[in-house]
């Protein structure tokens, strides 16, 4: 049987910028162990069962199957969430959205909405750290939303209702402090969904129209009937939408537009106050 130096050394995942990462974390998967034991213990030999486990794991990500996919699970803000193809992969620069909600939205009490929640990410996030908000969460694929609901009960987060609503149809007479949303805003012929790990995520979450944006046209045209008097709308958007998602927002009657940087220095989220 193979040592745990043996097994790793020379691993080959062409189309990974982190080749090396990548196999820790599905060995230390399947062994149950952390990545600290695969270096601590080099000598540790794998028993049959689970060599085969992690071989179909490796030509399952040599096919280009995201890490967090094979894993199930996927680190976000503080949180560890359950991930799966229903929904995307929560990614860093998104934590970039809850900061400033967390910056803009109310002190105190709050009725907060987030939109196209897929695993629940943001509003599990800002929950965990305002416990006096009331978080709405809502995704148009009902998979998402059971997914989400067994992310919030893991976490025991009692201030998230998940709710399954085509962006605003399941609240129309519901009025919001804050409302965010990470949607769809990749335009149908973007060459970048052959390309690494979105070639996996669900097209309902990335794709909106010829230019990316038919959701957020959607979002900024509903928003204001949905907010109460001071609040903000955040948007998360491509890294060349920025001005066109402003546009949006001014001629909607929004103030104090503008646009964020993420942690890559792109402008990546936009947003506007309504009324106030």
């Amino acid at each position: 049987m193979p040592t745990l130096a043996q097994l790793l050394a020379g691993l080959e995942l062409p189309d990974s910028p982190t080749p090396a990462l990548d196999a820790e974390l599905l060995l230390g998967h399947v062994l149950g162990k952390p990545r600290t034991f695969l270096r601590t213990w080099p000598e540790y030999e794998i028993e049959s069962q689970k060599l085969e486990q992690f071989q179909r794991l490796m030509r399952r990500r040599r096919a280009g199957e995201p890490v967090a996919y094979l894993l199930g699970a996927q680190g976000f803000w503080s949180l560890d969430l359950q991930v799966s193809d229903a929904t995307l992969i929560p990614r860093p620069d998104t934590e970039r959205l809850v900061e400033l909600a967390l910056e803009l939205g109310p002190e105190g009490r709050a009725r907060v909405l987030d939109m196209g929640t897929g695993t629940g990410a943001v509003a599990l996030a800002l929950a965990s750290e305002r416990g006096d908000w009331e978080i709405t969460a809502t995704d148009l694929v009902p998979a998402a939303v059971e997914l989400a609901e067994v992310n919030r009960q893991r976490l025991g987060l009692g201030n998230v209702q998940l709710k399954t609503s085509d962006w605003f149809a399941a609240l129309e007479y519901e009025h919001f402090d804050l409302i965010v949303s990470n949607p769809p805003y990749i335009s149908t012929d973007d060459p970048h969904l052959q390309c690494g790990d979105v070639r996996y995520e669900p097209a309902t979450a990335l794709v909106s129209g010829a230019d990316g944006l038919d959701a957020i046209r959607h979002i900024v045209q509903q928003a204001p009937n949905h907010l109460n008097s001071g609040g903000w709308l955040l948007l998360e958007h491509g890294w060349q939408q920025a001005d066109a998602v402003v546009e949006l927002l001014v001629r909607r009657g929004f103030q104090q537009t503008r646009s964020w940087q993420d942690l890559g220095g792109q402008q990546r989220i936009s947003g506007g106050q309504w009324g106030g």
